[in-house]
């Protein structure tokens, strides 16, 4: 299966019961990929399996993205910092323990976790970025500073 090209020439609608039928059954991401994708599958002569799973690959692509942006805009995160910016070597968070803490098994343990410290050495950071990975693994997350418990 080839991915699907997108030509100046715009790929024709659906037909009307296809696109009430993708509505009914809450397809949006599938059915905004369908035009162009049964285009390219019958410029490309596609089993009817493949745009298929195409289709449902979109959707399940689809919610999985908007899940997450969800469960990010619901935990209410102050700046979206996460890991990729993370430098381990400048925490003063001995190495281990921080490895430790990103594995998330304590949050399965049901622990809870305290982190204190002077101003400046990156505890907001590093606790904003666990629970940005926390999100990314499924989980929910609800972000409070001090002040507002």
């Amino acid at each position: 299966m080839s991915p699907v090209t997108t030509t100046n020439t715009a790929a024709p609608p659906l037909p009307a019961d296809l696109e009430a039928l993708m509505r009914s059954l809450k397809m949006p991401h599938a059915r905004a990929l369908a035009p162009d994708l049964i285009a390219t599958a019958r410029a490309q002569r596609w089993e009817p399996v493949e745009v298929i799973k195409a289709l449902f690959t979109e959707e399940a692509a689809g919610r999985a993205r908007s899940m997450l942006a969800s469960r990010r805009k619901a935990a209410g995160f102050p700046t979206g910092k996460t890991f990729d910016a993370w430098d381990p070597d400048a925490s003063s968070i001995p190495a281990p323990t921080q490895q430790a803490l990103r594995t998330l098994e304590w949050i399965n343990r049901r622990e809870n976790l305290v982190v204190c410290g002077p101003s400046g050495t990156g505890k907001t950071f590093f606790l904003e970025a666990l629970g940005q990975q926390a999100v990314e693994a499924g989980m929910r997350v609800a972000w409070f500073r001090l002040e507002d418990l």
